[in-house]
């Protein structure tokens, strides 16, 4: 069973319990974000899991969209 009990289909975006759509039978994944504590006991291991603050780490964030036109004049 998924972590999460409400489920919304990903084709048609019925709801259900089940991780398969009642309605059309394609798959449904959780309707809503896992929930997030600021105190989260395990985020100190998950940041050194993904090496935060490395370089590579760092060229794969997104990056600001930058607007040269500028029409102050």
């Amino acid at each position: 069973m998924a972590r999460q009990k409400l489920q919304r289909c990903l084709s048609c975006g019925s709801h259900g319990l089940s991780t398969t759509c009642p309605d059309c039978g394609e798959s449904a994944q959780a309707a809503a974000p896992m929930k997030w504590s600021p105190e989260d006991p395990q985020a100190a291991r998950r940041r050194q899991r993904q090496d935060v603050g490395s370089e590579q780490w760092l060229e794969s964030l997104p990056k600001a969209i930058v607007n040269t036109d500028s029409e102050e004049e």
